[in-house]
């Protein structure tokens, strides 16, 4: 009698939780590359190219708005075909972007053009990491994990700055993008391979009360991203306009990152230790940060200090606990919610300079500063409505759940 063995099909081993984290974080440093490049050679590549600082202002501020128009079409591909998938064509399109405006960008159209196409690779990286940790990472790290990931963006601009001296002033700006692209392609190795049922179905939303809610909660980060913004764009310059000494301005804003970063990581970690209020909590960071750019309006070198302490290193901080926050409450599309609201951030990044600098321009930098206060005090207002409505969405999701359990 032949015994039919049948022998089981060996699981499939998940991404331990330290690679998928790292991945997420390789993934979304090389994914938004090339605009801090640019922001880096600026130098250089205005000289050749013939654009002014207003005219990198327009670029960058391009790039944002291309990557709140790809947010959410983003989200859904990140759900319909899993991270892994998304992040490696995220990585190769930043990667091709930074190579074709190293080999085509003879003319400021054309690299406005190019950087608009890297923008979508934004768009893809980000949503895509933010899934990966959503699927791979134990709840009770997730928090920790989001704030590593937004504390890791900065490390591009590191990057940028590495580039100049070794290899712009060196061999020419247009090898520090080839440079660029290839380290954007070794992040390729870094993520996860795919795997059975990572891909989600398609057209996977939350609940209709928490869209509304996500919807609140993106006007917020719009008026947030806008004014935190700010600082990095006109805070010397403002400086330097006040009497200040620009050497000084540059070391405060590298100060207020620094303790950006780690209020980042901070953040993320204290958030693994409660379970609600999390939304509330970006609310209070954004009131303190609104303090911090009021403060930008006075004379003097403390308030100066104080003020981007407080206003680029919290009312800065917020973005990987507003991810985690999201997440947590929307587990069954993570890429779709957060694609929602990142789409307020990069409407943020779009429209800040856009407005501020001519409010500067015509009013001057005290009443800019000011502007930015308003509008991030608008923020932490919109903020505390967004986690009401989660609250009450989140609540009638569980009502809705013991119903149907005792029919």
């Amino acid at each position: 009698m032949n015994k039919t063995s049948i022998t089981p099909e060996p699981a499939t081993a998940q991404p331990h939780p330290v690679r998928a984290s790292a991945g997420a974080v390789v993934t979304t440093v090389a994914c938004v590359l090339p605009v801090f490049l640019l922001g880096g050679l600026a130098v250089q590549m205005g000289t050749d190219l013939g654009f002014s600082p207003a005219g990198l202002g327009l670029a960058v501020s391009v790039y944002f708005g291309v990557s709140a128009l790809a947010s959410v079409p983003s989200g859904r591909l990140v759900e319909r075909y899993g991270p892994p998938l998304v992040a490696r064509c995220g990585i190769l399109l930043a990667a091709g972007s930074m190579l074709a405006v190293a080999a085509f960008a003879r003319s400021y159209p054309v690299l406005v053009g190019l950087l608009a196409l890297s923008a979508a690779a934004n768009a893809l990286g980000q949503l895509a990491s933010n899934a990966a940790l959503a699927q791979h990472v134990p709840a009770r790290r997730q928090g920790l994990s989001f704030g590593v990931k937004q504390a890791a963006i900065p490390v591009s601009t590191l990057l940028a700055g590495v580039a100049v001296p070794t290899v712009a002033l060196t061999a020419g700006w247009r090898w520090a993008f080839v440079a660029a692209a290839v380290a954007a392609l070794t992040a390729l190795a870094a993520v996860p391979r795919q795997l059975p049922g990572m891909a989600r179905r398609a057209g996977a939303t939350g609940a209709g009360r928490a869209t509304a809610a996500l919807m609140v909660i993106g006007a917020a980060a719009t008026l947030a991203s806008g004014a935190a913004n700010s600082l990095g764009t006109f805070l010397v310059d403002s400086a330097a306009a006040r009497g200040l000494s620009p050497g000084l301005a540059g070391l405060t804003l590298t100060l207020g990152s620094a303790v950006c970063v780690a209020a980042r990581v901070g953040t993320g970690w204290l958030a693994d230790r409660r379970d609600t209020g999390h939304v509330a909590i970006i609310a209070a960071m954004l009131l303190v940060g609104a303090v911090g750019l009021g403060l930008l309006a006075l004379t003097g070198s403390v308030p100066l200090v104080v003020g981007v302490v407080l206003g680029f290193g919290l009312g800065w901080a917020w973005p990987g606990l507003m991810n985690f926050a999201v997440v947590r409450l929307h587990p069954q599309s993570p890429a779709t919610a957060t694609s929602i609201t990142q789409t307020g951030v990069y409407a943020g990044g779009c429209l800040g300079p856009l407005s501020l600098g001519p409010l500067a321009a015509h009013f001057g930098y005290p009443a800019m500063w000011t502007i930015a206060a308003v509008a991030m005090l608008l923020a932490a207002a919109f903020m505390l409505v967004g986690s009401r409505l989660l609250t009450r969405a989140t609540t009638g999701r569980g009502v809705d759940q013991l119903v149907r359990s005792a029919m």
